[in-house]
C-alpha cells in the first residue's frame, strides 16, 4: 500500500488569519489527528515569501516566528507533524534548478494564480525572475518529500496541476522517481475563499480588512460589528440579501448547530436565521453579535495557547531546527533518485 504523505505550508509575510483558518489550518489539523498520514510536513515557506520581498529579509524573519505561534496556537502538534523553514533544506534549490528544464515561459505565463498575482503586485512589467517562477520552486517543495496529498485553497488548483505536469514529464523522460500528488480542498464551500470584512473578494494584510488568530476579544467585536452586510437592508422590517453579505459567508464558515443553542435559542439554526433575514424583521446588529459569539468562542482557544508558547521563542525555534533536519534527509533522498534517474550521480 502506498505511503500517504501531506505537504503544506505558508509564506512567513505575517501573521495568519481567519482566511487561512477555515482554508487550510483548520483541515491540517483533522488530518494530522486522523492517523491516516506517515508523514504531515508543515512548510514556512521563507524562500518564496523572499521572491517578492527581497528587500524586506527582516519582516520575513520576524514573522518565522509569528507563523509558528499560530500553528502550535491552533493544534498542530510537533509529535504528529514536521515543522521546516524552507531555506534551511539546500536540496529545494537543486530540484528547482532541474525541474525549470521541464517548463516553458510560455506555461508559466498562462498559470492563473501567476497571472492573478503578478498584477496584485504590479510585477506586470517587471517580473522578479523567482517569482515568475516560483510554480516550479513549489513543485520542488512538493515532491522533495514524495507528498500523496496537498491540501490548499481553490485558488492554488492551477499550481499544483503544474507540479503534476512536472511530475509526469520528469518520470516519462527519466525514470518513475516522483510521486504524483492530490489536492485535498475544503468540503465547505463558504471556507474556499473567506471574503475580507470589508466584503472584497480577498482577506489582505494590506487592506487591513482581516481578523487574526491573535487579535484580542476587543479586535474581534469591533471588526465583526463593522462588517460589510447589505447596502439595501436599511431599515430592520427591510428584506434583506444573503449572497454577497459577509456576515452570513461568515457564519456559514464558522457557525455549528450548538451556537444557536447557546447564543441565539430563538433559531434552530443558520437556515431560519437566513429565512428571517430575508423576509425582514431582523437587524444587521442583531446577527452581528451572534456572529462576534461565534468568533469569540472560536478563537477564545487558540489565542489562549499562542500566549502559553510566546513566551519561549528559543524553544520554537529549537523545534523548527530539529523539524528542519529531519525534512532535509528525506529530501536528500529524493534528490538522490532524481539525480540517478538523470544519470548525474557520477561518484555514487
Amino acid at each position: 500500500m502506498e505511503k500517504k504523505i501531506i505537504l503544506t505550508g505558508d509564506r512567513p509575510t505575517g501573521k495568519l488569519h481567519i482566511g487561512h483558518y477555515v482554508g487550510s489550518l483548520r483541515q491540517r489539523v483533522e488530518l494530522q489527528n486522523t492517523g491516516e498520514f506517515e508523514k504531515v510536513f508543515i512548510m514556512i515557506a521563507d524562500a518564496q515569501a523572499l521572491t517578492d520581498h527581497f528587500d524586506n529579509p527582516q519582516m520575513v524573519r520576524d514573522n518565522i516566528e509569528q507563523v509558528a505561534l499560530d500553528y502550535l496556537a491552533i493544534g498542530l502538534d510537533p509529535a504528529k507533524s514536521t515543522f521546516l523553514i524552507q531555506s534551511q533544506i539546500p536540496e529545494l534549490t537543486e530540484l528547482t534548478f532541474y525541474y525549470m528544464n521541464l517548463v516553458t515561459v510560455s506555461r508559466l505565463q498562462r498559470n492563473p494564480t501567476v497571472k492573478a498575482e503578478i498584477k496584485q503586485r504590479g510585477f506586470e512589467t517587471n517580473i522578479p525572475v523567482g517569482f515568475f517562477t516560483y510554480p516550479i520552486s513549489q513543485a520542488a517543495d512538493i515532491t522533495a518529500f514524495q507528498a500523496t496529498t496537498v491540501p490548499v485553497g481553490e485558488d492554488q488548483e492551477p499550481m499544483l496541476e503544474q507540479t503534476r505536469e512536472i511530475v509526469r514529464k520528469f518520470n516519462e523522460i527519466y525514470a518513475p522517481a516522483l510521486t504524483e500528488p492530490n489536492i485535498l480542498l475544503p468540503t465547505n464551500k463558504a471556507c474556499l475563499r473567506l471574503p475580507g470584512t470589508d466584503g472584497k473578494a480577498k482577506m489582505s494584510k494590506s487592506i487591513g480588512n482581516c481578523i487574526y488568530l491573535s487579535d484580542s476579544a476587543d479586535e474581534i467585536r469591533q471588526k465583526v460589528m463593522s462588517m460589510y452586510t447589505d447596502p439595501e437592508h436599511l431599515q430592520v422590517s427591510d428584506p434583506g440579501h444573503i449572497e454577497g453579505n459577509t456576515v452570513f459567508t461568515y457564519l456559514d464558515a464558522f457557525s455549528l448547530p450548538e451556537h444557536f443553542e447557546r447564543y441565539l435559542p430563538d433559531y434552530a439554526n443558520l437556515d431560519e436565521l437566513k429565512d428571517h433575514y430575508k423576509r425582514g424583521g431582523l437587524g444587521d446588529v442583531k446577527v452581528k453579535r451572534f456572529l462576534n459569539e461565534v468568533m469569540q468562542e472560536t478563537l477564545e482557544p487558540i489565542r489562549t495557547r499562542r500566549q502559553q508558547y510566546e513566551n519561549d521563542p528559543a524553544a520554537i525555534f529549537e523545534m523548527l531546527k530539529k523539524g528542519s533536519e529531519l525534512a532535509r534527509e528525506s529530501a536528500a533522498q529524493t534528490l538522490d533518485r532524481v539525480k540517478e534517474a538523470m544519470k548525474i550521480n557520477y561518484f555514487g
